[in-house]
């Protein structure tokens, strides 16, 4: 991104619509609008289509955005790009249900009262029979009943299909129970094809066994289709040709060029992909709550990492060290929900990794985190997990770890490093996690790729090299220290193993300074015994 010229910018004359998810009043309030509208009439051909994408990623936004379309209001469509391309505006009856109001209901039968409760609106209008008693039932009788209504057939949209499980996804017991009330609402969209002129379905997950996916045989899942990859999010293209404005205005903030401020949004914002064959997209929530603060923050994580994330990285023991370089087949991380082998899947779905390279011969993935500020905001969810401290304990270690190495005084950062690891708690849960890593490294891995990543400082664990594999690589501004860490031995080994395997010598030709440092674990106190640095 270049200016050529300086920038004008007026912060009145832009309004940001955090918090807004209507097309109509985004339009109406003349509020910043990224134009997806070509994609979404080439996307009304289909019939029936579902859509997955992380949270606050425009899900809801594009849900109403297809309901004015098919309400036929076509002056909130003026100067925007379907208007070279749709000639007719009919309209059609629409039914739009948003489930994420009918999530963290303790029983099924709250969760059914709920659902009845947002199909109202709509029996207000077409009606119902005293023998509609379900959701599936009501939800068919009204598709019937608008149809003989207006003639016309009826587009049925479903924002967030899965909010309602997500809170249940760990309960053995609860999930089936839960999964049989959201089958039988959606059973009539099958039953009720010939008169449904469009029906199109969002979430987070893909749980195939709900009978949208096994009964609806012709439901078309458009989320990793390079065509449709960036219906949500904005492109690099979007960026600088609609918020060059926004971009100075922020640089003039911060004191900086345009160019840098754009450099620092992108480490920032930038990042998802979600297809193969797809442009980087920035989060279209953060970056516009940036521009609304004129601050640069994480704000993704305003209501924090959710809860079911992390219970499932913990039922199935994920190695948090290596998501930054994930390797995997597209079977692999496009599974569904309830089938899950890994949290592999789920950590795609919900936006915490997603997809760096593909490769067309072997239809496999390489797969990490996307930006700054989904790294700082996972290890935050993550650290009361992996080290069983509160995130502000290990926020100040860390920042007294990271200046030290930036003033080059490896022995105070090691003894920073000492007294945070004697202060780790034997929380309850967390003293049997203490116990089964206690004997290996892999527990001061952890420990180690959280502090770094919480600062933004690149760091890697187990680092594949001709001699064997690093356990630990920090690269700052000024140095790299390559760090081999012992519990079941010296200082004197870990320090004789980097030499002997030449783990530094893959940096020997890099300008900074290579420091090397074995390091020694007492299996009883978990914490550092002695040290050696080169």
């Amino acid at each position: 991104m270049h200016f050529e010229e300086p920038i004008t910018t007026n912060k009145m004359t832009r309004r940001y619509p955090v918090g807004i998810q209507t097309f109509s009043e985004i339009r109406k309030g003349n509020y910043v609008y990224i134009d997806k509208t070509d994609l979404v009439w080439e996307l009304i051909k289909t019939k029936f289509v579902f859509l997955s994408r992380p949270r606050r990623f425009g899900k809801s936004l594009l849900t109403t955005t297809l309901a004015s379309y098919f309400k036929g209001q076509r002056e909130l469509f003026e100067g925007l790009k379907i208007m070279d391309l749709e000639t007719e505006w009919e309209q059609y009856p629409v039914i739009h249900i948003d489930l994420s109001r009918a999530k963290d209901r303790a029983t099924t039968a709250e969760l059914q009262r709920v659902i009845m409760l947002l199909l109202d609106p709509y029996t207000e209008v077409y009606g119902k029979k005293d023998n509609e008693l379900t959701p599936g039932d009501t939800l068919a009788g009204l598709i019937r009943r608008a149809y003989e209504k207006t003639g016309k057939q009826v587009v049925v949209l479903i924002d967030e299909y899965d909010a309602p499980l997500l809170d249940v996804l760990h309960e053995e017991e609860m999930l089936p129970e839960y999964r049989r009330v959201m089958q039988e609402f959606y059973q009539p969209l099958k039953a009720n094809e010939a008169i449904i002129r469009f029906c199109f379905i969002t979430g987070i997950t893909k749980f195939s066994q709900l009978s949208i996916f096994s009964t609806i045989n012709n439901l078309n899942n458009i989320s990793m289709l390079p065509k449709y990859a960036a219906i949500c999010g904005i492109t690099e293209q979007e960026f600088v040709n609609d918020m060059a404005p926004d971009i100075a205005m922020l640089a003039e903030e911060y004191e900086c060029t345009p160019e840098e401020m754009h450099a620092k949004l992108k480490m920032q914002y930038d990042g998802y992909r979600f297809a193969g064959k797809s442009p980087d997209v920035y989060n279209p929530y953060s970056i516009l709550k940036c521009f609304n603060n004129q601050f640069v923050d994480n704000y993704w994580f305003d209501s924090g990492t959710p809860s079911f994330l992390i219970r499932q990285m913990e039922r199935f023991h994920t190695d948090i060290t290596t998501m930054d370089h994930v390797e995997a087949p597209a079977t692999a991380f496009d599974r569904p929900t309830e089938n899950m082998e890994d949290a592999l899947p789920l950590l795609y779905q919900s936006g915490y990794i997603t997809i760096k390279d593909y490769d067309r011969m072997s239809n496999s993935f390489i797969l990490a985190i996307p930006n700054n500020e989904v790294r700082t905001g996972l290890v935050d969810g993550l650290i009361p997990t992996y080290t069983g401290l509160k995130r502000f304990d290990t926020q100040g270690f860390a920042l007294r770890f990271w200046r030290a190495l930036k003033k080059d005084d490896i022995h105070l950062a090691m003894n920073e490093l000492k007294a945070f690891l004697a202060g780790i708690p034997y929380v309850e849960g967390f003293k049997k996690k203490l116990e089964e890593v206690k004997n290996y490294e892999g527990f001061y891995e952890y420990t180690f790729w959280l502090i770094f990543n919480m600062l933004n400082v690149y760091a890697q664990t187990q680092v594949k090299c001709a001699g064997g594999r690093v356990d630990f690589v920090v690269q700052m501004p000024e140095a790299i220290y390559v760090f081999e860490l012992k519990v079941n031995g010296t200082a004197r080994e870990a320090i004789d193993q980097i030499n002997s395997h030449n783990y530094a010598l893959p940096y020997s030709t890099d300008r900074r300074k290579v420091v090397k440092i074995g390091a020694q674990f007492d299996r009883e106190t978990m914490t550092v015994n002695e040290y050696i640095v080169e």
